[in-house]
């Protein structure tokens, strides 16, 4: 079966002034459908730039990057945009919810970026369906500063999955939230993966994110390494 993510030999060079600075380092790796996997590395260990092309926001400098058996690593930023909206979640540590909006505005804003508009009504009724998959019923027209922590995180993985993504990137998802709102976080996007089959990539220096994943990958300095870095 194809893998819906595999890189090939990824480098990743950052001009800075005269000086090329290496962040990636031909990094191989692989991830199936269905998968609940970690990320994990130090400071500075090429982590974030890893997410970044696999998330369709930064290019490699050179190797192959193919989405689900489609190469999209030579692709410039427009249809990398496109491959984002279509078939990528993002959930960000920070929540990134836009506060004028209220739930149903902020879980379907990403589909209001697309070309093709769904009709109003099917999409708010799969709004609708989400936020009450994720325990936002109560809260649909609540706007960001009139909720929780959990309650925000909750709305923003809603809103990664309103657009029926292939793979969800979350970026430390549990960093500013409380030890028993992270749990429910965690058990919320277990039973996402386990229930409906999505594709779970995580960034995470939280054990208990990593003690749930089905494996952990660790790199280190712009390479992937066997053993945890930070041991």
């Amino acid at each position: 079966m194809t893998a819906l993510v595999d890189l090939h030999n990824v480098v990743k060079q950052y001009q800075l002034g005269r000086t090329l600075v290496p962040a990636l380092l031909g990094v191989d790796l692989q991830v199936a459908r269905g998968e609940f996997t970690v990320v994990m590395g130090p400071s500075g260990s090429g982590k974030s730039t890893l997410l970044n092309i696999i998330g369709c926001l930064d290019r490699p400098t050179s190797g192959t990057y193919q989405f689900d058996g489609v190469e999209v690593g030579d692709r410039d930023f427009d249809k990398l945009a496109s491959v984002r909206n279509e078939k990528i979640g993002f959930i960000f540590q920070s929540f990134n919810l836009i506060p004028v909006l209220n739930v149903i505005e902020n879980i379907e804003f990403p589909c209001l970026m697309r070309k093709k508009k769904e009709p109003t009504a099917e999409l708010r009724a799969r709004v609708r369906q989400l936020a009450d998959d994720v325990g936002l019923t109560p809260y649909l027209n609540h706007k960001p500063d009139e909720l929780s922590g959990g309650q925000r995180q909750r709305v923003a993985i809603a809103r990664a999955l309103i657009t029926r993504p292939e793979l969800v990137l979350a970026d430390e998802p549990t960093a500013n939230l409380d030890s028993k709102t992270s749990t429910q976080i965690i058990d919320l996007m277990e039973r996402l993966n386990q229930e409906k089959g999505v594709t779970f990539l995580f960034s995470t220096h939280d054990p208990r994110v990593m003690n749930r994943a089905k494996r952990v990958v660790y790199i280190a300095d712009g390479k992937i390494v066997p053993t945890n870095p930070m041991s």
